[in-house]
């Protein structure tokens, strides 16, 4: 559970599409960190760490399907996790085998 009650009101850039005001970290955690771990920089990095635990932080990173590659591949080789372990790097459910 997040030690820290609100999202900073300066993070907004990387929170476009939704009030930030109305980001619950505790709530909304696997939102805030794929986001921040997809769109962020160092600061938010910063606080993202002391805002959840590194079980929290890796338990998203391994079952997220939202995560891009670059992202993903960072954060693998940054936990030592497998490829096989990580959601975002599992067959697509749309492939060319799928289109005919």
């Amino acid at each position: 559970m997040p030690n820290i009650q609100q999202v900073p009101a300066h993070f907004s850039p990387f929170f476009w599409d939704v009030h930030i005001d109305e980001l619950k970290p505790a709530l909304h955690s696997r939102f805030i960190i794929e986001r921040l771990l997809n769109e962020g920089d160092h600061h938010t990095l910063h606080w993202l760490f002391k805002a959840y635990s590194m079980d929290e932080i890796r338990f998203v990173i391994q079952t997220s399907r939202n995560l891009s590659r670059k992202t993903a591949r960072y954060w693998q080789y940054f936990f030592n996790l497998k490829e096989e372990d990580m959601r975002c790097f599992g067959k697509s459910s749309i492939s060319p085998d799928n289109l005919f």
